[in-house]
């Protein structure tokens, strides 16, 4: 059954156009948390930009936690409170199982090894991707374009592909501290 089928019918056009503008343009404050929860994320100032996908348990969001434009956030995901997730960031919780009786990978996922965490506090920056079975510490900054393929420590600052501690937080000053800068 679609979507329109099971809440009340096609769109009209007006509609339509509400609902594409809502969606995909109005990208403020009270708009991103009404979104959230039509979404079903009711914590505290939870807030979800336009064109944001967001397919994980209810609540699975920390209060004051944004999602940013264009987001896929998938599978068995928790994003701790107060937590900043900018533009085009890829999480996805899970895997594919390759299968050598078929020689492809499942439809399925396989969800005891893919869960992701996204603790306190953390920046994930534009274009960031964590994959599967990752736990991103406390306050950490993930740079943009960044792809974390293993757990990150708290107040760490990564980037690159795959993502490498290239810095930290300091938690008292909140000053950055670069390895190997010149």
């Amino acid at each position: 059954m679609s979507v329109q089928e099971k809440f009340g019918g096609e769109l009209t056009d007006e509609e339509f156009r509400k609902f594409t503008l809502y969606t995909t343009q109005s990208n403020n404050k009270q708009d991103d948390e009404a979104r959230a929860q039509i979404l079903g994320f009711t914590n505290e100032n939870v807030r979800i930009a336009p064109g944001a996908i967001v397919r994980i348990g209810e609540n699975q969001i920390g209060p004051r936690s944004y999602i940013g434009l264009y987001s896929y956030i998938n599978g068995d995901v928790v994003i701790g409170e107060d937590v900043a997730i900018g533009p085009h960031v890829s999480i996805v919780a899970g895997n594919h199982v390759f299968d050598p009786v078929t020689n492809c990978f499942s439809g399925r996922s396989c969800w005891e090894a893919g869960k992701v965490v996204i603790q306190r506090g953390v920046w994930l920056t534009t274009g960031v991707v964590i994959t599967p079975g990752t736990t991103v510490g406390e306050c950490a900054l993930v740079c943009a374009n960044s792809v974390v393929t293993s757990d990150i420590p708290p107040y760490a600052i990564v980037a690159g592909t795959p993502a490498k501690q290239v810095g930290r937080i300091d938690p008292e000053s909140g000053q950055y501290h670069w390895f190997n800068k010149e």
